[in-house]
């Protein structure tokens, strides 16, 4: 992808994110949009020799472009969020979401809990000519102060439970309230049911379910949609 245009400093990190992590830039393409996205192109690089499955918890989620993103960024390119609108991505990883949120006419804060994460997000962004996109290391236990948002979103972001209840209370922090949360996960993801149901309290929940073709098979993706009640 040679039209990729950096300024100095970006391409400083560039080159530290490449050796650390053979980063590469890949086609995101999604509705009408195509987009340059800095994803970690070796996997067992990265791991290092550990194995994933012995300790779930290490695993660099952050890293991959799961199938749940790919179907929020689909939503929101056929849906987006009015241009303006304040837009919170947690757990963004890759950030491709927010960027299609971005690249809509979104205000966009990508956020997650380190910081060579948002590095790759700030890459993307800048590689796209998104300048309405801000980033946040969030840490869901103290979470900063912020102005409110129209809209948050995430992509396979309940993975622990101990993550429920810091979370819902930043859903309470952050939206607006006439804001909307959109939540995307795999079907089989076991966190899912439990968390909606603690959440009923605070908020209706709608839910539709889009399938993802993958090489593989097929993905069944669950979209939550949760409006705070009155």
């Amino acid at each position: 992808m040679d039209d990729i245009k950096l300024g100095p400093e970006e391409k400083k990190i560039l080159a530290r994110l490449k050796a650390d992590y053979r980063a590469v830039f890949d086609r995101f393409r999604v509705r009408d949009l195509d987009l340059a996205l800095l994803q970690v192109n070796d996997l067992e690089f990265l791991l290092k020799g550990r194995d994933p499955f012995a300790d779930v918890s290490s695993f660099p989620f952050w890293s991959r472009l799961w199938e749940a993103a790919m179907v929020l960024a689909d939503f929101l390119a056929a849906t987006p969020p009015a241009a303006g609108s304040r837009v919170l991505e947690l757990g963004a990883g890759l950030g491709a979401p927010g960027l299609v949120a971005a690249a809509r006419g979104a205000e966009v804060t990508l956020s997650d809990y380190e910081p060579h994460i948002l590095d790759f997000e700030r890459i993307s962004a800048t590689a796209n000519g998104l300048g309405n996109v801000a980033f946040r290391l969030i840490d869901w236990h103290k979470p900063p102060e912020l102005a409110p948002f129209d809209m948050i979103i995430g992509a396979e972001i309940l993975f622990r439970d101990e993550f429920f209840a810091p979370l819902l209370r930043i859903f309470r922090k952050y939206l607006k309230p006439d804001g909307e949360i959109y939540l995307a996960h795999d079907a089989s993801r076991r966190s899912l049911p439990a968390f909606l149901k603690l959440a009923e309290g605070d908020f209706e929940i709608a839910i539709s379910q889009r399938r993802f073709r993958k090489d593989d098979g097929e993905a069944l993706i669950v979209l939550s949609r949760l409006r705070p009640r009155e």
